[in-house]
């Protein structure tokens, strides 16, 4: 695959994978170019693991690492995606604070409510 072709397979999976939320800077700036050819383009395009599954490892992950901001862009693409529903997204949570804790949990409580709202207001 040439570079050129990785950054488009790796443009349009980055705006599957985050139902087009998510601007992407133009071609030139080494960390977003390397991270379309490699983490989209060869990771993300992978099939052995479904998008839902790799979705709900990085959302465990990330709520691990207390990123609230990231955890909300997550969740609010994979319930416009329909990976999930808002059921399902507040039982993560439930489960994610038996093993990374509840403080941390809790502090996702609020980015996940924002994520339910604003993809009711913005489905994919």
């Amino acid at each position: 695959m040439s570079k050129r072709s990785r950054r488009e397979v790796g443009l349009e999976m980055i705006n599957e994978v985050y139902a087009g939320d998510v601007a992407v800077p133009p071609e030139g700036h080494v960390f977003i170019d390397v991270m379309l050819e490699q983490l989209f383009a060869e990771l993300w395009t992978r099939d052995t693991l479904s998008m839902r599954d790799k979705r709900i490892l990085l959302l465990g992950i990330i709520a691990d690492k207390g990123e609230p901001v990231t955890f909300k862009i997550q969740i609010k693409a994979s319930l416009k995606r329909g990976e999930m529903n808002d059921e399902e997204a507040r039982e993560l949570l439930l489960f994610i604070a038996q093993y990374a804790g509840y403080p941390r949990a809790a502090s996702l409580l609020g980015p996940i409510e924002e994520a339910i709202a604003e993809a009711a207001r913005d489905p994919g």
